[in-house]
């Protein structure tokens, strides 16, 4: 359903708390109330999750399993199930298709909902939320946590707010000042690097980016200046999209033993172009631009890009710029312990932003009645 221009959207972002170590706890009675992380304990794994346990000892995805053996001594390693997982995730976006047909999958564990015109005549965007939440609990046994406001930006940083088991509402008026009061490095793709690059130009929370004018921001952030101008205006205009088309396709394996000759990594290179292929053909996907991934064995990461003026349509095409992209990090004398190859910007038409123009401003009325 479209929104009317001049009617403030109802926008809810569920996050699921700690999901796969969650799913692993419910299921596994043994493990309730203990430092659990889902991945490999083996000194090439990685973590992939960590329950709220184990993240009190600092221990976080993507961490490396030394790292985090190192930091949480007794951490109990999980391998993961996917399966369980989506299942999982399927209930619960069964759960909300109870209250909007307006469903943008972020992942499995977290989602956007449009409740603006909600399918049961509720008109509380709050009152759906906690519906929602309750729903999850009763069903799943898992918790979920949801924030909920006028836009996507915003929601999903009040999701994150009252962490885990919370709900945070912020309303149209409450919003500029809310995203002034939040370190930058909470907005939604402000990594490490760009947090640190932002702290060198004195640029440490929202109300700091608010000081700056779009000219500024373009200059020193490129293309993105724009998004940041606004965003730290607690402006942004994405309609929740539905039919979402993903962003890009790709594949990385992580090794048990260093790959150092170029032998190696090139058979190992193929093995991942045809995994990847194999996704871009199934999804109908077409991009122009590849990235080739690769971590060294001290952890330290490299990427390297392409794009080209076509669409890379087939599996040759994609093999022979994915060993381009692998000449530029050769020879690999410290070793290679993970490789990864992306087919990125993949269009989505539908998703693009309404534009740069601040939101109608209206009482929230509309979300809390």
């Amino acid at each position: 359903m479209v929104t009317d221009p001049g009617e403030i959207r109802k926008i809810i972002h569920v996050d699921m708390d700690a999901f796969y170590a969650s799913v692993e706890q419910r299921d596994n009675p043994e493990l309730r109330g203990k430092s659990v992380a889902v991945g490999g304990s083996s000194k090439r794994g990685v973590v992939a999750a960590a329950s709220y346990e184990a993240r009190a000892f600092g221990v976080r995805s993507a961490m490396p399993s030394v790292t985090a053996l190192r930091q949480c001594p007794d951490l109990i390693f999980v391998k993961p199930r996917f399966e369980a997982y989506k299942a999982v995730s399927r209930h619960i976006r069964e759960i909300f298709a109870r209250y909007t047909d307006e469903i943008q999958p972020l992942s499995l564990d977290e989602a956007y909902l449009d409740v603006t015109h909600d399918k049961q005549g509720i008109g509380s965007a709050v009152k759906i939320a906690k519906a929602i939440r309750a729903a999850i609990r009763e069903e799943t046994g898992l918790t979920a946590s949801a924030g909920v406001s006028y836009n996507k930006f915003i929601a999903k940083l009040a999701s994150d707010q009252n962490k885990p088991d919370g709900m945070c509402v912020i309303l149209p008026e409450q919003g500029p000042e809310f995203v002034a009061s939040l370190p930058v490095r909470r907005f939604h793709g402000v990594g490490p690097r760009t947090a640190e690059k932002m702290a060198k130009l004195g640029v440490h929370t929202g109300a700091d980016l608010a000081q700056k004018d779009e000219i500024w921001l373009s200059q020193h952030f490129g293309s993105w200046g724009a998004y940041l101008f606004h965003a730290a205006r607690g402006i942004d205009n994405r309609p929740v999209n539905a039919n979402a088309v993903r962003k890009s396709i790709g594949a990385e394996s992580t090794y048990f033993e260093d790959k150092r000759s170029e032998d190696e990594l090139r058979e190992a290179l193929d093995d991942i172009v045809q995994i990847v292929w194999d996704r871009i053909d199934r999804n109908q996907a077409q991009g122009k631009t590849l990235v080739l991934k690769a971590r060294y064995s001290d952890f330290r990461t490299v990427t390297r890009s392409r794009t080209v003026g076509h669409i890379l349509s087939n599996r040759s095409a994609i093999a022979t710029l994915g060993h381009a992209l692998l000449d530029q990090i050769l020879p690999a004398e410290m070793g290679v312990r993970l490789l990864g190859l992306t087919l990125s910007g993949l269009v989505d038409q539908n998703d693009i932003a309404a534009g740069p123009t601040m939101q109608g401003q209206f009482t929230f009325d509309h979300v809390e009645k």
